[in-house]
């Protein structure tokens, strides 16, 4: 497949990922990575070096945006290298961006409380009618709980924290990829799916020092609402096996936290 960018006739070729909405296209010696319909979010997380440099945004005929970055070639975080603090500290850098918050604000209304993620959490179960009883002791958990998770402090958080979305480049710079489930909330509905997924308990206190807070209750319980209210809602929705079951297990692992 070839298109035409500034005279210049490109190679595009997909870049994978389930969307498919991702490429990647080259011209002799250039490279980019090409998306189509990504938020506007991304020049602010570029000035940040948070993602690869953005190097153009242009709208085709059939209206799609198609935003261009720099090509960048990288590794995968491993699930060893989450443990590590410049995750911690890069997420820190996000969450404590008042700069970031103020651009999302902009972009788009995209505050939510945890009454309106758990509002959202049972819309998504009663429009695909697919509750099982493991299911309907979260929603309960969440419930009984949601008063205590409740913040006035919101953040920018990314969404999908996965290891997947972590990439370190041949110049060692780590970057957060895949941005299009931005929102405003509490810092835990991030940091939580970090712990729970990555960290094993005993280094949870090293983890958050590096992130720059601590471990007490009333955060501990935050971690473990918001990775609930996330492991439901990646249940309910199409994806692959393997991520189907990493969802299951972070669930599990959550819902048996009885230390809170």
């Amino acid at each position: 497949m070839k298109d035409n960018f500034f005279g210049r006739e490109y190679d595009i070729a997909p870049a994978g990922g389930e969307t498919g909405q991702a490429f990647v296209a080259t011209h002799e010696d250039e490279k980019f990575f090409l998306k189509r319909n990504s938020s506007p979010f991304l020049a602010a997380l570029s000035a940040k070096n948070i993602v690869p440099k953005l190097i153009w945004t242009r709208r085709v005929e059939n209206g799609d945006v198609i935003t261009a970055q720099k090509w960048v070639n990288c590794h995968i975080l491993t699930r060893e290298e989450m443990v590590g603090p410049r995750v911690a500290k890069l997420l820190a850098k996000i969450h404590h961006s008042e700069n970031l918050q103020h651009m999302l604000e902009k972009i788009e209304n995209c505050y939510f409380s945890a009454t309106q993620l758990l509002a959202r959490l049972k819309a998504e179960i009663s429009a695909k009618n697919e509750i099982n009883t493991g299911m309907l002791d979260a929603i309960q958990y969440l419930e009984k709980n949601v008063s205590a998770v409740e913040t006035t402090d919101y953040v920018v958080c990314h969404g999908d924290v996965n290891h997947n979305n972590w990439i370190i480049s041949e110049e060692n710079e780590l970057f957060l990829v895949d941005w299009d489930g931005a929102m405003l909330a509490d810092a835990a509905n991030d940091i939580g799916m970090i712990l729970y997924q990555y960290v094993p308990r005993a280094d949870w206190n090293n983890w958050l020092s590096h992130y720059g807070t601590k471990l007490t209750n009333e955060l501990h319980r935050k971690l473990k609402w918001y990775t609930i209210y996330q492991t439901v809602m990646q249940l309910t929705i199409n994806q692959s096996e393997e991520a189907y079951e990493r969802a299951k297990q972070i669930f599990q692992n959550a819902m048996e936290d009885d230390e809170v």
